[in-house]
């Protein structure tokens, strides 16, 4: 069925449900909203870095004396788990509710990484059951990726959407610093035989605790309206208008003109939602997936490969090489939470695609720097730094990006979408970086690697130039008309339906 159809006759809702969440000044609720919810990057941030920093250890005869091989495939299977998970939950979040899913979700990543840490012998059945759960617990996380998403942008004010999304995606590389710092603590005060165990346990005791927390959140408003759940709805914004107002803001007047007509539409599936991007939405659908990629590409390419330049092209004992970690990662995190609200202010396009460029040109001054042998292990570090403060902002735009310039009803399915495609993408990056770092006797090679992800951002920056848009301030239905509402340019509805008031 098209994704447009309904019903003849169907009732249409006026619903202002949109306007009073956007008019809401930012409150205690806010925060413990971000917090419940921005969690899911911090626990895939940490999950990623324990995997990698508890690999050596799961090759020891007193652990599970897995091959090189087999160690590596744990994180192609996590990463295969995200995007299917981003694929299946996020169907599901859009048909079903974004707190039903970030519930479950959470739920699915627990259960999958506590039992990687049950995980007892080391013969091929083990090794099945090692890699189930991490596919597990990757599915878990790739469905919050939709699901958080979603709930982020539709719940907050649109005044402060476009720093909140990019801080609570900046905060994967707090998860990376978490991850890094566990795992040499444990690594270092802990038998092996145990203390890859406690780190793969490290995320489910923090899920664990959000998960209570998750619990007393609402569902979004928005959807529930825009699924024609009206009274549910009403219930949902006057819970979030009650707790703004306890915390003693004063509620500012609704604006009567943002009232919205709606007749709610049928589920979507993929094939439809294939339609609305590309007959409704085709630049901006090139422009989700040039982002996504772009950034995927550089991010996969430098994370997964770092710990090869410095052991192979600058001599760094692996044991210290975690130090170095830390710092890239505190660039990472920083550029998100100091830039993020400029997104607001300075603008959408010319803040992401500034970031991308920039980043770009400043990856290729250090290529050059680089070739010309004039960096060691800390300077090279320092303009990882540096890269990525910037990179790291316009990555995480990147998601806010494909979470607000689409309809309400295939949101969560056009972030999975748009994230599967970045991970297909994005997977290249190591093997080529790999390929050309061999062993560090041709440094030559990975400048050429660094000229690449240099011009990929640089295209990025270019592309938001061209198709960009300016959603900065604005509601989201502004952005993108939900499917289900009447007056949508293109779409066709019941002439002179009954329209009460939502």
């Amino acid at each position: 069925m098209s994704a447009e159809a309904n019903a003849p006759g169907t009732a249409a809702i006026r619903s202002l449900i949109p306007a009073r969440i956007d008019r809401l000044p930012w409150s205690p609720f806010h925060t413990r909203l971000v917090a419940a919810l921005g969690v899911a990057w911090i626990l895939d941030g940490l999950e990623i870095t324990v995997a990698s920093g508890v690999g050596d250890l799961l090759t020891h005869p007193d652990t599970l004396a897995l091959s090189s091989a087999e160690v590596g495939a744990i994180a192609s299977v996590y990463l295969v788990g995200e995007v299917v998970g981003a694929l299946f939950f996020g169907r599901l979040s859009d048909r079903l509710g974004r707190r039903n899913l970030f519930i479950l979700t959470l739920a699915v990543y627990l259960i999958g990484s506590g039992l990687t840490a049950l995980t007892l012998g080391s013969g091929g059945g083990w090794v099945a059951f090692l890699y189930l759960t991490r596919f597990i617990a990757g599915t878990g996380i790739g469905g919050e990726y939709a699901a958080i998403n979603s709930a982020i942008d539709e719940l907050i004010p649109s005044k402060y959407r476009g720093r909140v999304d990019i801080g609570v995606n900046g905060t994967y590389w707090a998860g990376a610093i978490l991850g890094t710092v566990g795992t040499y603590i444990i690594l270092n005060n802990v038998h092996p035989s145990l203390a890859w165990r406690l780190g793969f346990l490290l995320g489910p005791v923090l899920g664990l605790v959000i998960i209570f927390v998750r619990r007393n959140l609402p569902e979004s408003p928005r959807w529930q309206v825009m699924n024609g759940r009206t009274e549910e709805a009403e219930r949902s914004i006057s819970f979030i208008e009650h707790e703004v107002q306890a915390s003693g803001r004063t509620l500012p007047p609704v604006d009567e003109s943002k009232v919205m007509e709606l007749v709610p539409v049928d589920d979507i599936g993929y094939v439809a939602l294939t339609r609305v991007l590309f007959r409704d939405y085709p630049t901006r659908s090139v422009y989700a997936a040039a982002l996504m990629i772009t950034q995927s590409f550089l991010y996969n390419a430098i994370f997964f490969t770092y710990a090869l330049v410095l052991g192979k092209i600058y001599g760094v004992p692996v044991g210290n090489q975690a130090l170095y970690l830390i710092g890239f990662c505190v660039g990472n995190l920083l550029g998100p939470l100091l830039l993020g609200r400029f997104f607001d202010t300075i603008g959408r396009k010319k803040m992401i695609a500034g970031t991308y460029i920039l980043s770009g040109v400043l990856l290729a001054l250090s290529a050059v720097l680089f070739n010309a042998g004039l960096l060691n292990s800390i300077t090279q570090t320092l303009t990882w730094c540096v890269i990525f403060f910037f990179a790291s902002a316009g990555a995480s735009a990147g998601y806010l990006t494909v979470s607000e310039i689409f309809p309400l009803e295939v949101r969560a399915k056009a972030i999975a979408v748009f994230f599967a495609i970045a991970q297909c993408f994005g997977a290249l990056g190591p093997i080529i970086f790999g390929a050309l770092i061999g062993d560090g006797s041709n440094p030559f090679n990975l400048f050429i690697g660094y000229m690449v992800g240099a011009i990929v951002m640089i295209i990025g920056g270019l592309v938001t130039i061209a198709y960009g848009v300016a959603a900065e301030g604005k509601s989201l239905e502004d952005i993108a008309a939900p499917l289900a509402a009447r007056n949508r340019p293109g779409t066709t509805r019941a002439e002179g339906a009954a329209t009460p008031t939502a």
